[in-house]
């Protein structure tokens, strides 16, 4: 398993528009794909994107702490944030995102998703498996982007505010192979129209995504 970036965060969110509304007028995000029962969010088709999904309410937050978007100026990215907007801040839904000032190629790309372990390190290690890079005692990294483990119970929430973690990679039938002989269980395998894509189950039953863009793939 080789992933070259974090491509997406996915939830599972009761009001789609509002939350839609609120990236679209205050993080510089517009509406790349537009379908039935998703809306994929992004600045660019191919870097940090958020994907919801239509879901009944409420949804509870389990493994899900914040999602923290990366800006080169955190001051003026600020600013076309509502007065009195904290540090960290809910866009809709219960998802909760915080800004993070670095060096980057597009504003508002994917800078780390902050999740709730039972045992940080632990967990940390385990995501190794994965193809993820260690990025201390309780985070890992793929493609300059992160995730971090943060103490506390993820729970088994019957309906759950994340989706899925997605990462892009070249081909995820490697990705099955691989899982085949890591003994690595297998959620689901889809193939889109733009995309084909192998879930797994990873630690604490957070579903990961490896999603390869097919040739055909065009969004803007």
């Amino acid at each position: 398993m080789l992933p070259k970036t974090l491509d997406h965060v996915a939830f599972w969110v009761a009001d789609r528009e509002s939350i839609v509304q609120f990236l679209e007028q205050h993080l510089g995000m517009h509406r790349i794909a537009q379908e039935d029962n998703f809306t994929l969010m992004g600045s660019n088709a191919r870097r940090g994107k958020l994907t919801l999904f239509d879901a009944e309410g409420p949804r509870e937050p389990g493994a899900l702490e914040h999602v923290a978007l990366r800006v080169s100026d955190l001051a003026a990215a600020r600013a076309e944030l509502p007065d009195g907007t904290p540090d960290v801040f809910d866009v809709g839904g219960g998802i909760r995102v915080k800004l993070v000032e670095a060096s980057t190629d597009v504003d508002y790309d994917l800078d780390h998703v902050a999740l709730y372990s039972s045992d940080p390190e632990q967990t940390a290690a385990g995501y190794l498996r994965y193809g993820f890079e260690p990025a201390g005692d309780a985070r890992v990294e793929v493609g300059g982007a992160y995730i971090e483990f943060h103490p506390g119970s993820p729970g088994e929430p019957e309906r759950p505010l994340l989706n899925h973690l997605a990462v892009l990679v070249d081909s995820a039938d490697e990705v099955l192979a691989d899982a085949g002989e890591l003994g690595i269980e297998v959620e689901s395998v889809v193939d889109a129209a733009n995309t084909y894509a192998a879930f797994l189950w990873g630690p604490e039953r957070v579903r990961i995504e490896y999603v390869e863009h097919k040739p055909t793939f065009s969004l803007t």
